[in-house]
């Protein structure tokens, strides 16, 4: 067997050399890659906890503002401190000496504080699986109101009761449409509508629908009169029954903020038939905190409604974007 030539050795060398040094730079860069996705994941959950945290603090700060304001007023409006919105505002401002880190120091937050009690609440549709019928006709003259098809309020309405599972049951009691039950399947039991978003649930609710009403609704835990001193015309006229009535009445607080239900009726006298203390009111038990923050690249958006009840304030849900 002729041996192999020298020069053709050291070629064979030199490429094993090439291909081990190939496959080392690309073992290493793999490694530098995988470390980079790591190190951007932990980033990334770093930054979504500092904005959590953030937005917690806003609300606490929120639920402070609303329990200062009850203790210097009886009434809600408008023209109090709760209702002035915060602008964005760079927090690396109230870091003590400015010492911050990087992601701090470009972090911003604003936010809103609105009156739950201006919208109309949806929840007195239907008490525990009981529809009321007037609800549902000053909800259809809210739909009227807003140019969407009132037949909505009674789907709505229906839709609710529907959903209604007294406390402690196990299983639905809705008949299933379609196929016949025999007894022994549990039949499916319809979604509860908690959040206006469940709107679109409804047969007949379209997009363009839910945008016009989704402003001017909301559900509450209970049933909830509607506050004069901060709700817009649309809603008060659903409720008054008279769209130049309730653009009096918002006219009319704009001079001096309703001190109780016997002033508006004694200020404007031809809505004395129409309001009671069960339907209006000049105070609130509920708000909602728009809390928006930027860290760097990232932003969250926070809703959440708070309840009140004197100098006691919860939080009832929170939802984030």
């Amino acid at each position: 067997m002729r041996p192999v030539p020298q020069h053709r050795q050291r070629g064979i060398a030199v490429v094993t050399a090439l291909l081990l040094t190939t496959l080392a730079i690309t073992i290493v860069a793999s490694l530098f890659w995988q470390q980079q996705v790591q190190v951007r994941s932990i980033e990334n959950q770093r930054l979504q906890l500092q904005k959590q945290w953030i937005l917690r603090g806003a609300l606490d700060w929120a639920s402070l503002i609303l329990r200062e304001d009850a203790k210097y007023s009886n009434i809600d409006s408008l023209d109090e401190p709760w209702a002035t919105p915060l602008a964005e505002t760079r927090l690396d401002q109230y870091v003590e000496n400015g010492r911050a880190d990087d992601s701090i120091a470009d972090a911003a937050l604003s936010g809103s504080i609105s009156d739950a009690q201006a919208r109309y609440n949806l929840t007195n549709l239907s008490q525990n699986g009981i529809t009321d019928p007037a609800e549902v006709a000053i909800f259809a003259q809210l739909l009227e109101n807003v140019q969407v098809d009132t037949a909505l309020a009674q789907a709505t309405a229906d839709a609710m009761a529907a959903a209604y599972r007294p406390p402690g049951s196990s299983a639905a009691t809705i008949p299933q449409t379609g196929a016949a039950n025999d007894g022994s399947q549990p039949t499916p039991q319809p979604m509860n509508l908690v959040h206006v978003e469940d709107l679109l649930a409804v047969p007949g609710f379209s997009p363009e629908a839910f945008d016009r009403l989704k402003n001017f609704v909301i559900f509450l835990p209970s049933a909830a009169p509607v506050n004069a001193n901060t709700a817009p015309v649309e809603v008060l006229a659903a409720r008054v029954g008279s769209h130049a009535l309730a653009a009096s009445l918002v006219a009319g607080r704009k001079a001096a903020s309703f001190r109780d239900v016997a002033d508006l009726a004694q200020r404007f006298p031809g809505a004395a038939p129409a309001v009671s203390a069960s339907d209006v009111s000049v105070s609130t038990h509920f708000f909602l905190v728009d809390g928006k923050v930027r860290i760097s690249r990232a932003g969250l958006d926070v809703q959440a409604l708070i309840e009140r009840n004197g100098a006691n304030t919860k939080v009832v849900w929170i939802r984030e974007y």
